[in-house]
């Protein structure tokens, strides 16, 4: 366990410096460096410490948040193929950034985009908890999130096809496939906090997402309150997801994919499982990002965009190993 935390933790490393000094221009990673940590504001400078640190940095808190939620939810459902946005609040938080758009509000007002986007994850989660009832089962959690998904993705569906102007047309499908691009320290700064306090409540399901796996009798009679679990759950999904799609966009696979490769490394332990998928989304996401700036510089290739590219194949390809070992 502790060589996989050393490990993903210098591939995080890793991949963090290589987002900090790899560029179009052909400057050096140590000028780089020294540019971000003792640099004269000058244009080097300022393209470290405006652009690429809040880039590489979010790609962290991105990752990080999707990776940990994803496994959470798996952990919860005690099901592998479960994700973030099985209860609604990425498709919630991709409405609000669309209405944000398509009424003005994301250009006239400062962080108005981030804002919706966050206020609709919010909506998203009351109606869920609504529907799903404070004592429902699991089934009836999912059954309530696929619901205020569907009803999401059908409005944003109809913003996009009633919208009289083409160019916020535009600007929704670009936002909707997710980037990291044109992005501040304002925008760390807006997340964070929201990020750290969702993930702090998932970090916190380990000992009850372990007694889940030995059934929901088992868990109560544990100690465990399931329904104090599901809130923490939820409300911890709703602020790291929520979050991550404001500042970010969609970003796929991630939360699906990164648990189901990391399963086997810790004993299929749903505890220790967060913390390693949080490590293994952040590496996720900021490979990806890598990815987006190297192989075509000059063209605007999205994050989401690559993340479902790469994600989905692998998927697929684990998927068929599964079965093949359970014939």
């Amino acid at each position: 366990m502790a060589r996989l935390a050393i490990g993903l933790s210098v591939v995080v490393l890793t991949l963090f410096l290589a987002a900090l000094t790899l560029g179009p221009a052909p400057i050096g990673p140590g000028e780089s460096l020294r540019a971000l940590v003792v640099g004269d504001a000058g244009p080097l400078s300022l393209v470290m410490r405006e652009i690429r640190l809040p880039r590489a940095l979010l790609a962290i808190m991105v990752g990080a948040s999707l990776g940990l939620a994803g496994a959470a939810m798996q952990g919860y459902l005690r099901n592998p193929l479960a994700d973030p946005g099985l209860i609604g609040v990425s498709g919630s938080a991709a409405l609000g950034a669309v209405l944000a758009i398509q009424t003005g509000i994301a250009a006239t007002v400062p962080l108005g985009l981030p804002f919706m986007a966050l206020a609709g994850a919010l909506v998203g989660v009351g109606l869920v908890l609504t529907l799903a009832g404070p004592r429902g089962s699991s089934l009836t959690l999912i059954l309530a999130g696929i619901a205020i998904s569907a009803l999401a993705g059908a409005l944003t569906s109809l913003v996009l096809n009633l919208s009289p102007n083409p160019f916020a047309a535009n600007e929704i499908v670009f936002w909707m496939m997710g980037s990291l691009a044109d992005r501040s320290m304002v925008h760390v700064a807006l997340a964070l906090p929201l990020m750290l306090l969702g993930g702090l409540m998932l970090a916190s399901l380990g000992r009850g997402l372990n007694a889940l796996t030995l059934g929901e009798d088992a868990a109560e009679a544990m100690g465990i309150g399931l329904m104090r679990l599901r809130l923490v759950l939820v409300f911890g999904t709703a602020a790291v997801v929520g979050a991550a799609t404001a500042v970010a966009g969609v970003v796929g696979f991630v939360g699906l994919v990164v648990p189901h490769i990391l399963r086997g490394f810790v004993g299929a332990r749903p505890g220790a499982l967060l913390w390693a998928s949080a490590l293994g989304g952040a590496a996720m996401v900021l490979a990806a990002d890598i990815a987006v700036r190297v192989v075509l510089p000059d063209r605007d290739l999205k994050l989401g965009v690559l993340t479902a590219l790469v994600g989905a194949p692998l998927f697929l390809h684990l998927i068929y190993r599964t079965r093949r070992e359970m014939a």
